[in-house]
């Protein structure tokens, strides 16, 4: 990653929009590659020759929603979706689906290259933290992306594996909804009933490896079960 910006790709189907924001972002410091397509957008991303990626939902051939979702399954590199309507059902389809951002084309330039760096500077922290997490039974490879519990592999989604990692950082400590919010979802517009109901599919996927403990009115804690008694309870409510 260049110390002025990163390596970004503008993946657009109009050329005059992909051509306008990739000359801004190369006069604010960024290696940009441009793609017309979806096709051309994934092939790129499967290189991994770019730190972050700007999506038009509208991509020819593959469209940005299943670019995203097709990312997703390989990697974890920030992805912007760049749209043109203000759609709230396509904004939480694209974050729900992998998506680390939703902003309208009619942003400013000066703001884009800002999320871009902060997207960049957040996953930059995640890559120079230890790679695989353990509390217990339970494992997080952050590199493969594979959660076990007692050697078995447990199949999460994109959004469970980010919350997971972000509890299991910091076992112990009590989490607030907002903080969850951002950490995983990046601040986006999405409720809190959204990190509920995260919450609840991995206490039905991990069972009692790991215990989620509620704090009424305050947050989330993550509090390892020792062992490998799995006939305790996975869920413990306080307060």
């Amino acid at each position: 990653m260049s110390a002025s910006g990163g390596r970004a790709l503008v993946a657009a189907g109009d050329p005059v929009v992909a051509q306008l924001v990739a000359a801004h972002l190369r006069r604010d410091g960024f290696q940009v590659l441009e793609a017309a397509s979806g096709f051309e957008a994934l092939s790129v991303l499967r290189r991994g020759t770019v730190d972050i990626a700007l999506v038009d939902p509208m991509l020819p051939e593959i469209d940005g929603l299943e670019l995203v979702r097709r990312v997703r399954r390989e990697s974890t590199v920030p992805i912007i979706m760049l749209a043109a309507g203000r759609d709230e059902a396509a904004r939480i389809a694209a974050l729900e689906a992998g998506a680390d951002d939703y902003l309208l084309a009619t942003v400013s330039m000066p703001e884009l290259s800002a999320r871009m760096r902060a997207h960049l500077r957040r996953a930059r922290g995640f890559e120079t933290e230890e790679t695989v997490l353990r509390a217990g039974e339970l494992e997080l490879d952050l590199e493969a992306h594979r959660c076990t519990t007692a050697g078995a592999g447990v199949e999460l989604t994109r959004r469970e594996f980010d919350l997971l990692a972000a509890l299991l950082r910091y076992p112990g400590r009590i989490h607030t909804r907002e903080q969850l919010l951002e950490l995983v979802w990046g601040g986006n517009s999405i409720t809190p009933k959204t990190v509920d109901a995260h919450v609840a599919a991995l206490r039905r996927k991990l069972g009692s490896t790991a215990s989620i403990a509620t704090l009424r009115g305050l947050g989330y804690m993550l509090e390892p079960a020792p062992g490998s008694d799995r006939n305790g309870e996975a869920r413990r409510d306080l307060g």
